[in-house]
């Protein structure tokens, strides 16, 4: 499966370390967040808006969990947005997905 996720912190940090102001930055809790998913070994991207991992749906509902409360210090709620696309039996769809859509651009002389 391939679940697409976005996480944001909204509220006071509830960690310390997770800093104010500028220092309690989105980018700094999405960093967090993005870090765990880099960390877990499955294949991921993350973009501008969504961050995309790939593996079967415990693992990668695992490393989502672990992201999720990574990014729980910067504030006192998270929001999560999940998109999945569960495909049994199929694997490497990450690039596997892009490649064909890049082909048919191809096919279509873009």
């Amino acid at each position: 499966m391939i679940v697409a996720f976005s996480l944001a912190p909204s509220g006071t940090p509830t960690d310390t370390a997770a800093g104010t102001g500028d220092d309690a930055s989105v980018h700094t809790a999405v960093a967090a967040a993005v870090k765990v998913v880099r960390e877990s070994g499955l294949p991921n991207h993350t973009s501008s808006m969504f961050t995309e991992i790939e593996g079967d749906w415990d693992e990668v509902m695992d490393v989502i969990k672990r992201a999720t409360e990574a990014v729980a210090r910067y504030g006192t709620r998270v929001s999560l947005v999940l998109k999945a696309d569960i495909r049994p039996g199929h694997t490497g769809e990450l690039s596997g997905k892009v490649e064909r859509l890049e082909g048919a651009l191809d096919a279509l002389g873009e």
